[in-house]
């Protein structure tokens, strides 16, 4: 912790385990008799102090996910819990305190994180007087601080860029030491500095304050500035892309690395460019080695024989 933040508290951890685990989880919407599968299914683990962005196309069920985490929504089967916090299991009044105390929310629209009339400060206090929080001057400016943006601090909304903006609401969102800040889209509306500066924003919170990320979001630069990405694809979880850096003779470099994920039932989702470039459809053939297990289309009948000792087939 650097000495300009070892006076704010630290995400608030009392359980055991990941800050966000979900298990086979279902949604399904109903709506004057149509029923929408909007999560089939999905797993997904993300433990405590991570950074992880959460991509996939409209209506893959990444919005609906979110908002189950957030306790704004309840799932239809399945399990989640997020912060040691059983979300099924929740009663109303439980789900105003855990939205009040163990997550942060931020939206991608400033008009839904910042009230246009308080100043910055007064924005990032509020939470901490809804809660009966004390200290909350003081704390308001140490997270303002913290964001880099204390010069903003007696300024309204309006007269911010949107970076600004941005880091001001998770600045907000993290008042009251929430184990999970969830965000939704916050690069949306931002040019590539601002977008940067957001996302370095919430490393630091991360770092900073122990608090667990996830942002959702379709925009692809996201990706390139966190360790993990997970790839939702019809409501599942499909693939994983992790990166990290290796250090060896030629200096420090970046190594990415994708994978599909499996479930429980051994489902596993192929990334669509592979199965358009090898036209997979209806069924493939596979066959198993020691150390993998090689696709190929379904036609013709007999596959090709597997080519030994190299990984090209996995």
């Amino acid at each position: 912790m650097t000495p300009r933040t070892h006076d704010l508290s630290r995400a608030r951890r009392t359980h055991a385990g990941p800050d966000i685990w979900c298990e086979d989880l279902v949604r399904i919407h109903r709506s004057e008799g149509i029923e929408v599968q909007a999560l089939q299914g999905l797993n997904l683990t993300v433990e405590a102090g991570e950074v992880v962005a959460l991509v996939g196309a409209s209506g893959s069920g990444k919005s609906t996910l979110l908002n189950i985490l957030s306790g704004l929504d309840t799932p239809t089967g399945g399990r989640a819990r997020v912060a040691g916090e059983d979300l099924t299991a929740m009663g109303r009044r439980q789900r105003v305190d855990f939205r009040r105390h163990s997550v942060g929310f931020v939206f991608q629209q400033t008009s839904r994180n910042l009230l246009p009339f308080l100043s910055a400060a007064e924005n990032v206090a509020l939470p901490m007087v809804i809660a009966g929080r004390g200290r909350r001057e003081e704390r308001a400016g140490l997270l303002l601080d913290l964001l880099d943006v204390a010069d903003c601090a007696d300024r309204r909304p309006g007269s911010l860029s949107g970076g600004q903006q941005q880091r001001v609401a998770i600045a907000t969102a993290l008042a009251n030491a929430p184990s999970v800040l969830l965000a939704d889209e916050p690069t949306g509306e931002l040019d590539e500095v601002h977008s940067a500066q957001v996302l370095d924003a919430m490393r630091t919170a991360a770092t900073e304050l122990d608090t667990t990320v996830l942002i959702v979001t379709h925009d692809p630069m996201v990706s390139g500035h966190v360790a993990r990405t997970v790839q939702i694809r019809d409501g599942r979880t499909s693939t994983e892309v992790l990166r990290h850096t290796v250090a060896d003779g030629d200096g420090v470099r970046e190594v990415v690395e994708e994978y599909s994920v499996i479930d429980r039932t051994g489902r596993v989702q192929l990334p669509a460019e592979h199965v358009a470039a090898l036209q997979l459809h209806d069924r493939v053939r596979i066959h198993r080695e020691s150390d993998h297990v090689g696709v190929w289309p379904g036609e013709p009948a007999t596959a090709p024989a597997p080519r030994h000792g190299t990984q090209e087939d996995s």
